[in-house]
C-alpha cells in the first residue's frame, strides 16, 4: 500500500493503476528510483504530473509548457512527444484530465543567464561562461554579449552525484556504517547540514578532501574548453542546484557571479509572465 501522501510529496496514479510516489516519502518504501540517475526525458510526462495541482480547483485544464534540457536538438522531439495532447491520471486522490497545447524546450542553463540579465548580473560587453551543475551531470554555455551562445559543452557525468559517491566510499563513513555509504542519501545530506540521514553522522569536518577535487576538476575542464576565448570572458555565470557546494569558495572573485536560489535560477528565466510569477517546468 502506498504510504501518506503530501503536496511537497505527491502520490501519482496512471490509468493502468501504476503508481509513482515522489519526494521524501518514497524513501519509506523498500525500494526507489533515484531521478538524477535517471534518463529525465522518459521521465518528463511523470515529472509534469507530480507538479501539477488544481487551478481555481478545478483539475480540467489546459496548459503550455516551457521546459529545458541539456541537449534541445538532441531531445527536443522526444520531450514533446511524451508531453503534448491529452493526459489523464490521478495526483493525490483527485483526478486530472490536462490538455497540453503546445511545449516550447530551450537549453538547460540560459533560463538563469535571462534571470541574472534582469538581476544586473551580466556585463553589457564580453562573453560569459554559464557553468550549470546539476546532480547527475553539468554543463557549459559560452555567451555572448548579444545572448547568442557561440559554444557549449554537456558533460554526462561530473555533477554532485559523482561527489556524493566519493564520499560514500571513505572509509570514515563505511566504517561506522558497516557497509557502503547511499550517494543519494549523501546528495539530500548536502542540503541539510552534510547529515547522513536521520543519524548525527556527518562528512563535515573531511568534505574538503572530496570537494577539492571535485572543485577543480569543474573548472580546469571549464578553462581548457574555452582557453582561445578567455581574455574575452567578463563572467562566470555559475547556477544549478549543487553549485551552493562551491558558493563559499567563489565569493568575492571579480569574475564570478553565483545566483543565490541556483536550483530555481533557470526555472525563473524561462518565462518570465505579469506580476513577476513564472511558469516552467525543467527536465534537469
Amino acid at each position: 500500500d502506498a504510504v501518506r501522501h503530501t503536496d511537497a510529496s505527491p502520490l501519482i496514479e496512471l490509468p493502468d493503476g501504476t503508481r509513482y510516489h515522489y519526494g521524501a516519502q518514497a524513501y519509506k518504501y523498500r525500494r526507489q528510483q533515484q531521478t538524477v540517475v535517471e534518463n529525465k526525458v522518459e521521465l518528463s510526462r511523470l515529472h509534469l504530473y507530480a507538479c501539477l495541482e488544481p487551478r481555481e480547483g478545478e483539475t480540467e485544464f489546459a496548459i503550455d509548457i516551457h521546459a529545458s534540457t541539456p541537449e534541445p536538438a538532441k531531445n527536443e522531439d522526444a520531450i514533446r512527444q511524451h508531453l503534448l495532447g491529452m493526459h489523464e491520471f490521478k495526483r493525490n486522490g483527485l483526478e486530472y484530465r490536462v490538455l497540453v497545447e503546445r511545449v516550447e524546450v530551450e537549453r538547460e542553463g540560459m533560463g538563469a543567464y535571462h534571470y541574472a540579465q534582469r538581476l544586473g548580473l551580466i556585463p553589457d560587453t564580453g562573453y560569459t561562461i554559464v557553468v550549470d551543475i546539476g546532480g547527475g551531470t553539468w554543463l557549459t554555455r559560452l555567451v555572448d554579449a548579444e545572448g547568442d551562445v557561440i559554444d557549449e559543452n554537456v558533460m554526462d557525468r561530473g555533477g554532485a552525484y559523482e561527489l556524493a559517491a566519493s564520499i560514500s566510499f571513505d572509509r570514515r563513513l563505511t566504517d561506522i556504517l558497516g557497509t557502503t555509504a547511499d550517494p543519494s542519501l549523501i546528495m539530500d545530506g548536502f542540503r541539510t547540514g552534510h547529515l547522513y540521514a536521520d543519524t548525527e553522522l556527518t562528512w563535515q569536518p573531511w568534505l574538503e578532501e572530496h570537494l577539492d577535487p571535485w572543485f577543480k576538476g569543474i573548472f580546469q575542464t571549464v578553462r581548457a574548453q574555452y582557453t582561445p576565448y578567455m581574455a574575452r570572458v567578463t563572467r562566470f555565470l555559475v547556477t544549478g542546484g549543487s553549485s551552493h557546494l562551491i558558493s563559499e569558495r567563489l565569493a568575492g572573485r571579480r569574475l564570478f557571479a553565483v545566483m543565490t536560489d541556483p536550483q530555481f535560477a533557470n526555472v525563473r528565466g524561462l518565462f518570465p509572465v505579469v506580476n513577476g510569477a513564472q511558469l516552467c517546468m525543467t527536465t534537469k
